[in-house]
Order: structure tokens, then C-alpha cells, then sequence
């Protein structure tokens, strides 16, 4: 009789991760918020600017280093929603609304095992950093042949992992 209660219990104990579902949408939304903010901002700097004619030395860069931050912040969202609904039909029950749903894209939200979820998050992350890498390349200053050389060496390093980051999973 213990025994039983006791692997009732820890059977149930799986319920506490509905605290990092729960704060893993809210992390999500919040993330989501921020960056539509920013891309607001963004937009509404570059009227300002047209309408009043002014030329601002790095008009061009500021515009390119907000939407990327952008980028970068509903990408870290996504990995938060990926992570919330992987945790939640991992540990907690299947979405049965997902399984209704007369769409292919529920394939990309659906989690069968841990390594999946970590596959898909750790695609998301890789991603991440990529565009995070493209933005301080956008900021960087290039001083001679040498930097170009490493600013195309690191390009052509990207895209190779980008490529078999890509084969990872498909037969």
C-alpha cells in the first residue's frame, strides 16, 4: 500500500512541469511583444527620418540592426514555445486540439521524445546564433584585405554548418 502511494505520488510529480509550460508561453509572449515593439520603433524611426529629411550617418545600419534584434528575439520566442509545448505533450498529455487540426504544420509542434525536442531547439538556437553572428557583422568596421578575409572565411563557415545542420535528421 505505501509502495503504491508512493509511485502514485511520484507519477503525479510530473505536474510541476505545467510551471514551465505556463512560464515558458508567458516568456514567449513577452518575447514576441518585445520585438514587435522594436520593429515598431524601427519603422516609425525610418518615417520620422524621411519626413524630415534628415540623413543620419548610420541610417542605414540602425535600420538593419533593429529588425534583426528583432529577428533575434521572436526566434528566441519560438524556442520557448517550442519548449513549452514539447514539455507539456512529453510530460503531461498530448494536444488534442493539434491532433484535430486538418494542417501539416502541427507536425512542427508535435514532440514524441526529449531527443526530438532538444533536435528542434537546439535547430532554433543554432539559428539564433546566426543572426545574432549577421548583426555584429553589421556593426563591425573592416580595415583591410585581412578582415575581408576572415568576414568571408567565417560567412563560408556559416553556411557550411547551416548545410549539414540541415542533412541532420533526414535520411
Amino acid at each position: 500500500m505505501l509502495e503504491k502511494l508512493f509511485e502514485k505520488a511520484l507519477w503525479n510529480s510530473r505536474f510541476i512541469v505545467i510551471l514551465a509550460v505556463v512560464f515558458g508561453l508567458i516568456g514567449a509572449v513577452a518575447l514576441f511583444l518585445v520585438a514587435s515593439i522594436d520593429i515598431f520603433v524601427t519603422a516609425k524611426y525610418v518615417i520620422t527620418t524621411y519626413l524630415t529629411g534628415a540623413h543620419p550617418e548610420h541610417f542605414h545600419s540602425d535600420i538593419v540592426g533593429g529588425i534583426i534584434g528583432a529577428v533575434d528575439l521572436y526566434l528566441i520566442g519560438v524556442v520557448m514555445l517550442l519548449f513549452a509545448f514539447g514539455l507539456y505533450e512529453l510530460f503531461i498529455s498530448e494536444i488534442d486540439a493539434a491532433k484535430e487540426s486538418e494542417h501539416d504544420e502541427t507536425q512542427l509542434l508535435a514532440i514524441h521524445s526529449l531527443d526530438q525536442l532538444k533536435d528542434k531547439i537546439s535547430k532554433v538556437i543554432v539559428m539564433v546564433l546566426v543572426v545574432g553572428f549577421f548583426q555584429k557583422v553589421g556593426h563591425t568596421q573592416y580595415n583591410g584585405a585581412l578582415d575581408m578575409l576572415y568576414l568571408a572565411l567565417s560567412i563560408t563557415a556559416v553556411a557550411v554548418g547551416l548545410y549539414f545542420l540541415g542533412k541532420v535528421g533526414k535520411k
